[in-house]
C-alpha cells in the first residue's frame, strides 16, 4: 500500500491540514467539496460527476473492501484528489482485486490520510464549498494555500468536455454489457422485464456513469450514447424513441452548446434528464441556474415529490440549482423538492412530455427510492410510441 511521509490539504482562506499522503505522488489543484455517503468510494471515485473536485468523505475509515472490477463508473477515477480520516490498513472482500492506494496511486490521483475530516466537512459546510490544494511532494503550506487560490474555480468553465465520450456508440459495442440480475439467497432483486418492447432512444453523455445505462438497458431501452455537443438536428435524424440527459460535472451554464442541442429537442420526443442534465433543461427552458453553497452529495437525501406526497431518500452529487420561479415562468411544473434546503429537485413541463429529477435514480452507490423513475420514462415513451407499459 503505497504511501508518503506527509501530504497536505490547504484551502483558499489559509486553512491547512497535514496529514499522511496516499495514492499518488503528486499536487493537485480542484474545489473542496464532502460527500455523506457511508460506503460506495469507488462508484464515487469514478463518477465523472466529480471531475475537478478534491472529495472528503464524512464516514471514519475508508478502502476497507478494496477495489473490484464490477464497480467502476466510467474508464477510471475521475476526482482530483481524495481525503479521508482513515485508510483502511485491512483490505479485506471476495471481490477485491487491489487496495485502495494501488488503484488511486496507478492512476495518478493523490489522497491524504490522518487529518480531522469532520473539521474539514464543518468549514465547507459553514463557510462553502472552497478552492483547495492536495499535495503528497514536497511543497510548503504557504505554497499549497497559494496553489489553491490561484485555482480558476468551475463558475464559467466547461468539464463537460474533458469527460464526454468522443463519438456516438451504442451501448454494449463500446462498454461493459449489464451485470447479471443480484441475487441474495437465490432471490432476483431485479423485476423480469425481458418481455418489453424495446424502445430506442438517444443519450446524451455529459459525464454519464455506467449504471444509468445499465439501468435504462434493463427497463427495455436500446441506447446509442451521443457526445455533449451532439446537434439536436442530427438526433432526431436517427428517429429516437426518446432521449436521455445524463450526470456530469461543472457549471450548467457554461454549456450554451448543451442548451441549444436540448432546446431543438422540445416538443419533437419525450425527454427525461437526470443532475446536469435536469439543470440543461433548466437552461433550454429559459431559466437560470444558481451555485449552492456547499451543494448535496451523498446517499442520503431527502426528497418530498409535491404531486404525491412521497418522500424519497436519494443518492445526489451536483454544487449547482434550478430557480424556482423562473421554472415556473417557463413552463415547468416543480414536482419535488429537497426537504433540507427546500431546492429544486424535479420538474415536467406543463406541456410536452419531458421530465427530470436533481439526484441520481441509478442508486450507485445509494437506496433504490428512485429506481421507478427509470419505469416512468418507459411508460412516457411508450405512450408516445403508442405501444403497451407492461
Amino acid at each position: 500500500m503505497a504511501s508518503f511521509k506527509k501530504a497536505i490539504l490547504a484551502l483558499e482562506d489559509g486553512s491547512v491540514y497535514q496529514g499522511n499522503g496516499f495514492g499518488a505522488e503528486k499536487t493537485v489543484v480542484g474545489e473542496a467539496v464532502f460527500n455523506t455517503s457511508m460506503t460506495g468510494y469507488q462508484e464515487i471515485l469514478t463518477d465523472p460527476s466529480y471531475y475537478a473536485q478534491i472529495i472528503t468523505m464524512t464516514a471514519t475509515q475508508i478502502g476497507n473492501y478494496g477495489i473490484n472490477e464490477e464497480d467502476i463508473e466510467s474508464d477510471g477515477p475521475k476526482a482530483a484528489g481524495f481525503v479521508v480520516r482513515e485508510l483502511s490498513p485491512v483490505t479485506s472482500n471476495w471481490r477485491s482485486v487491489k487496495d485502495l492506494s494501488t488503484y488511486l496511486g496507478e492512476n495518478g490521483i493523490p489522497g491524504i490520510e490522518g487529518i480531522d475530516t469532520r473539521n474539514v466537512t464543518k468549514k465547507l459546510r459553514v463557510d462553502g464549498a472552497m478552492k483547495a490544494c492536495l499535495t503528497t511532494e514536497d511543497i510548503s503550506p504557504d505554497e499549497a494555500v497559494d496553489r489553491a487560490r490561484s485555482w480558476g474555480g468551475l463558475l464559467g468553465v466547461d468539464y463537460v468536455k474533458e469527460v464526454t465520450c468522443s463519438s456516438p456508440y451504442l451501448w454494449g459495442d463500446r462498454n461493459p454489457q449489464p451485470s447479471p440480475p443480484f441475487t441474495v439467497t437465490g432471490t432476483n432483486l431485479y423485476t423480469d422485464l425481458s418481455n418489453r418492447e424495446r424502445c430506442n432512444i438517444v443519450a446524451y453523455d455529459y459525464g454519464a456513469k455506467w449504471s444509468i445505462f445499465r439501468k435504462l438497458n434493463h427497463h427495455g431501452f436500446n441506447i446509442e450514447v451521443v457526445p455533449a455537443d451532439f446537434p439536436a438536428d442530427q438526433v432526431l435524424a436517427k428517429n429516437p424513441d426518446g432521449v436521455f440527459l445524463s450526470n456530469g460535472p461543472g457549471d450548467p451554464s457554461a454549456l450554451p452548446y448543451a442548451h441549444e442541442a436540448v432546446r431543438g429537442l422540445i416538443g419533437k420526443t419525450p425527454i427525461f434528464g437526470i443532475c446536469l442534465g435536469h439543470q440543461i433543461l433548466t437552461h433550454a427552458f429559459g431559466a437560470e441556474t444558481f451555485k449552492l453553497k456547499f451543494g448535496h452529495r451523498g446517499g442520503n437525501q431527502p426528497v418530498k415529490n409535491l404531486e404525491t406526497g412521497v418522500v424519497s431518500i436519494t443518492s445526489q452529487n451536483h454544487g449547482f440549482a434550478s430557480t424556482d420561479e423562473e421554472l415556473k415562468k417557463a413552463g415547468a411544473v416543480v414536482t419535488e423538492i429537497n426537504l433540507n434546503d427546500h431546492t429544486v429537485e424535479g420538474l415536467r413541463h406543463a406541456d410536452y412530455p419531458i421530465f427530470s429529477v436533481q439526484y441520481h435514480p441509478e442508486a450507485a452507490p445509494g437506496p433504490n427510492d428512485a429506481d421507478p423513475l427509470f419505469d416512468s420514462f418507459y411508460s412516457l415513451v411508450a405512450q408516445s410510441k403508442g405501444i403497451p407499459t407492461a
